[in-house]
């Protein structure tokens, strides 16, 4: 691994054959999804999800484009293997050859995603004939069909001076729509799942030792105080989370399959089938210079994500601020846009960065179930006890939250990025 102060993508070798997959730099993250028109995710499942322009693939209430430039210089370029990234933009690559291009390299991305995405829609409509509909496989055909989608949609962000703007626009703006829609059932699901599970846990036999100097008598009796109250609220604020967040999702699977009826899918499927043996290329001498080389823009949402990473709150900024949540989604998403740049120039993820992208999926999830809490204990006329179960859980949650962002600090292998001021 190289030192903490070089950045993450980084040129092949002069020797290195295109789409071998043997990059060294390090790795993105993946999901998922999880994006609603935002991110998430992811994408998205994981995991630009890659957000097209006003949508995220990560699920509900997440931003929905793709993350908008951080003001980075253009001209700030990655430094290569075994080099500080302090020099001056191409430092250390004069005469280098050999380097990605559209047509090597970007093309052939974006056809096997293409293929992905056909493939996984196949399977969708197999496994959600009525013999099997709902069952296990179709789930499992939706999350690889939105996970192709992020992928075509952020190399289109990524990329998009390498290949008919127009196009790109227009086709990425549709698999965001997609891909937003396609990852709400998903999201409310898992929601249901970790706020349940985590009331079960809290209101378990035993709670937290009590703090200060009270008398081990009078710390004894107000935990069983506790633990009766949390355990009469508890199942009450169970009841209710089901039935609101079952609620969304039936929603969302109605909306889904509507979606994936409508006359607009059919037209993004026919868009992603010709991407499959097409990829349309930019017209003009300014079109196939920036198709020359994919360096640039790779190298360019490598400096956003760095430039966002560094800008995270520290982590002793005091009491939890809700108001920081927006800075740690777009880093989210920014790092899932290098993840499938990395994929595209140096063919393979970066083992390197798996484990801070999901440390950061874990971190959307937590604060979108600690949101749900709160908007469930605003429900009017509940028991005192169903509310104070609902609070514990908002609170539980929010320990999530920093205990993701504690995570991604500690695996974050770029060091010099989070101490930047």
């Amino acid at each position: 691994m190289r030192r903490p102060d070089q950045q993450t993508t980084t040129r092949p070798a002069p020797e290195a054959t295109l789409g071998t997959g043997n990059g060294t730099g390090p790795a993105g993250p993946d999901a998922a999804p999880g994006a609603g028109p935002t991110a998430q995710s992811g994408a998205p499942g994981a995991g630009p999800d890659t957000p097209p322009a006003g949508a995220r693939s990560a699920g509900p209430g997440e931003p929905s484009g793709p993350p908008a430039a951080t003001g980075t210089p253009a001209g700030t370029s990655a430094a290569p293997p075994g080099t500080a990234g302090t020099g001056s933009a191409g430092a250390g690559f004069t005469g280098f050859t050999g380097e990605p291009t559209a047509e090597g390299a970007l093309a052939p991305y974006l056809r096997g995603q293409a293929a992905e995405f056909l493939r996984s829609l196949r399977l969708h409509h197999e496994y959600s004939a009525p013999a099997d509909a709902g069952g296990h496989g179709a789930a499992e055909a939706a999350r690889a069909l939105r996970r192709a989608a992020r992928r075509i949609g952020g190399s289109l962000h990524t990329f998009r001076a390498a290949l008919d703007p127009h196009w790109a626009d227009q086709l990425r703006g549709e698999l965001a729509w997609l891909t937003g829609i396609l990852a709400r059932e998903h999201a409310y699901a898992n929601r249901l799942a970790r706020l349940v599970d985590a009331l079960h846990l809290l209101s378990g036999p035993t709670l937290p030792a009590a703090r200060g100097a009270r008398a081990a008598g009078e710390a004894a009796g107000a935990d069983a105080q506790g633990r009766a109250a949390l355990g009469v609220g508890a199942a009450r604020a169970a009841a209710l989370l089901e039935r609101r967040l079952t609620l969304a999702r039936t929603r969302s699977h109605s909306a889904a399959l509507q979606a994936l009826g409508s006359s607009r899918f059919h037209a993004i499927a026919d868009a992603v089938a010709l991407l499959a043996s097409e990829v349309p290329a930019p017209s003009g001498h300014a079109g196939r210079a920036a198709a020359a080389s994919l360096l640039e823009p790779a190298e360019l949402a490598e400096q956003r994500l760095l430039t966002a990473v560094a800008a995270l709150p520290p982590d002793d900024t005091g009491p939890y601020n809700e108001a920081q949540d927006a800075a740690w989604h777009q880093a989210r998403l920014l790092l899932r846009l290098h993840r499938y740049a990395h994929e595209v120039v140096l063919g393979g993820a970066d083992p390197g960065l798996t484990a801070p992208g999901h440390a950061l999926d874990l971190h959307r999830d937590a604060v979108e179930a600690a949101g749900a809490a709160a908007a469930a204990a605003r429900t009017p006329r509940i028991a005192p006890a169903t509310a104070y179960a609902l609070g514990v859980l908002h609170a539980d949650q929010r320990h999530g939250v920093e205990s993701a962002r504690a995570a991604f600090r500690e695996t974050w292998p770029y060091a010099t990025a989070l101490a930047a001021p």
